[in-house]
């Protein structure tokens, strides 16, 4: 129960990694806030989950500022606080590697970076006036995977956008600057890096026959479950993590390991 009484904030928690995380969260003694853009999969997860403790749901776009604010006043209606922002909502499993337009790129930023600056911009000054809250950004393992990028050859080469290993590398310094800002007030920002999880926005972008080729990329050779992630979740929440700030923390079985 390390997150005895405290309230989260979960986008992107109606479906894949966000509902592993709900239900630990839930399980720790957290009340939840489900922000997904998914009504039906928001409240159908909500409503499979409310055995296990108070949970409810609001639609939230994270790249509207005006949701993202609608979202924290919702949750303080709800719950009259809030205490945990866990930014796990992303454009991922309708990515598009091949399209490298302007628009493309700007919506991969819009969602995954802009998204969870909204999101913690809409909630800071609650946490500000709280003297404590937390902040856990979700960024991917594939911001340092440059071979994800390659495609394309010399007669009809076009220089791709990488647009969401950029959006995720963007993460990871948003943590940073968001962590530097906010770390005096005793809130900390801190960011989980996934590797390949399993989920099913994961099946629709990885054929099944080369899945275990990204297992034998770790030094662990096994693919990652949604609940491999929720431990370190649930560290960055807690008081365990206190005085830890700023800091990226790569799940992914010893593929990427960052110094």
């Amino acid at each position: 129960m390390r997150l005895k009484d405290r309230v989260a904030i979960i986008t992107g928690g109606g479906s894949g990694i966000g509902t592993a995380y709900c239900r630990r969260f839930l399980a720790e003694g957290a009340k939840v806030m489900i922000a997904d853009i998914g009504e039906a999969q928001a409240k159908r997860t909500a409503e499979s989950l409310a055995a296990q403790g108070e949970i409810d749901w609001v639609r939230t776009d994270v790249a509207d500022e005006a949701s993202a604010a609608e979202c924290v006043a919702a949750t303080l209606a709800r719950f009259g606080r809030v205490d945990i922002l866990l930014n796990n909502a992303a454009i991922y499993g309708d990515y598009q590697p091949q399209d490298t337009s302007l628009a493309y790129l700007r919506r991969m930023f819009d969602v995954n970076v802009h998204g969870q600056w909204l999101m913690a911009r809409a909630v800071a000054p609650h946490l500000v006036r709280q003297r404590s809250g937390r902040i856990i950004n979700v960024a991917s393992i594939a911001a340092y995977l440059h071979q994800l990028g390659a495609f394309g050859d010399a007669e009809n080469f076009s220089l791709g956008s990488y647009s969401y290993q950029h959006s995720k590398f963007s993460v990871i310094g948003l943590t940073r600057h968001m962590a530097g800002q906010l770390g005096q007030y005793g809130v900390t920002v801190n960011c989980i890096a996934p590797g390949l999880v399993l989920t099913e926005a994961t099946q629709r972008q990885v054929p099944e026959p080369i899945q275990p080729m990204f297992a034998q990329m770790s030094a662990m050779r096994t693919n990652l479950e949604a609940e491999d992630m929720v431990g370190t979740a649930v560290f960055f929440a807690s008081d365990d993590a206190r005085r830890v700030n700023g800091q990226l923390l790569c799940v992914d079985g010893g593929n990427v390991m960052p110094v």
